[in-house]
């Protein structure tokens, strides 16, 4: 017999929904992906989340009864104490949805509910590149930029369970790019996914000369992963656009150090150009490290680790299972 716990951990994206099932010392027994229901009902969504729970456990063997607590991480903006989510983006119907206690009654387990950039954030913390540290802030890099911020192993969630978005801090207060959610000159409007399309279509349009308007022109879509093989090729125009995402990440960068001063910085997410497995991913992290020495006090500069997130797409799950297990760690 054994001592081990066993707890699922759920990871709802606007495009597709992860789960897996995640023992007490970290380790994924079992994992699996389905997409999101983006043009469904409320309750076409929540049959789809329950099925693909009920499948990952059955594909792990565990075993309900063995299945301590359920960790959810769900995107937008919620009340994590009441379990809540308020507005959940891409996701049909699914406004002021109690979905902590809909998750607990439909399984019988124990429950918690976190932002998806926290859940990975702690994912990280617990068994991926923080795993020696006790603070740190996340940075994922995707559509938009979400944040997650854990200090002495613990979640910051503030007040208002709205903690962390540091994506939307303002780094242009006068002109900046709008926003339809009126948070306008956001740093996710600079160095998002959408802002380095925007911010290339603007050059090309301006008379840049770039090999990314060939392909355009030979019928690919403009998206940041062109822009990268662009970069990769030794397109001078896509090289800079990377690099100036670097700087404004940068910014925000500088911006938490001197306000938590975390042990290490993070960054991770779908638009992170190879990580450290390209000379491009190389480049990008180096470019945000001298542009944070640039602007920071000596010691933060010299100290704090600015690393690529380890756990990749799994963070999310991770994360979630981390967080039951520490709630219920807590309460006992």
């Amino acid at each position: 017999m054994t001592d081990e716990q066993y707890f699922l951990g759920v990871d709802i994206g606007g495009t597709s929904i992860k789960v897996g099932v995640v023992s007490s010392e970290g380790q994924t027994i079992a994992k699996l992906q389905a997409p999101s229901v983006k043009e469904g009902t409320r309750e076409e969504g929540l049959s789809s989340l329950y099925l693909t729970m009920e499948n990952v456990v059955k594909k792990s063997e565990v075993g309900w009864d063995r299945i301590d607590g359920i960790g959810v991480a769900a995107p937008g903006t919620m009340d994590i104490h009441t379990g809540v989510v308020f507005h959940p983006f891409n996701l049909p119907g699914w406004e002021n949805l109690p979905l902590r206690d809909l998750v607990s009654e439909r399984f019988k387990k124990p429950t918690v509910l976190h932002n998806d950039a926290n859940a990975a954030a702690y994912g990280e913390c617990w068994q991926g590149a923080a795993k020696d540290s006790d603070s740190l802030m996340l940075w994922t890099l995707g559509t938009g930029i979400g944040g997650g911020i854990v200090i002495n192993r613990k979640i910051v969630t503030g007040a208002h369970s709205h903690a962390g978005e540091c994506g939307h801090m303002i780094i242009q207060a006068e002109g900046g790019p709008y926003s339809e959610h009126g948070i306008h000159g956001s740093l996710e409007l600079f160095a998002g996914a959408k802002a380095l399309v925007r911010r290339c279509k603007a050059a090309l349009a301006s008379g840049a000369r770039s090999i990314v308007a060939q392909e355009i022109a030979k019928g690919e879509e403009l998206t940041p992963l062109l822009i990268a093989n662009c970069a990769n090729a030794d397109d001078d125009l896509a090289n800079r656009l990377i690099m100036e995402t670097g700087r404004y990440l940068a910014l925000g960068t500088i911006n938490i150090m001197h306000s938590i001063n975390p042990d290490m910085i993070l960054i991770g997410g779908a638009m992170t150009f190879g990580k450290n497995e390209t000379a491009l991913g190389r480049r990008f992290l180096e470019n945000i490290r001298v542009e944070v020495r640039k602007h920071t006090f000596p010691i933060p500069a010299e100290k704090t680790r600015i690393e690529y997130a380890a756990l990749g797409k799994d963070a999310g799950f991770i994360g979630a299972a981390g967080c039951i297990l520490a709630h219920l760690e807590k309460g006992a």
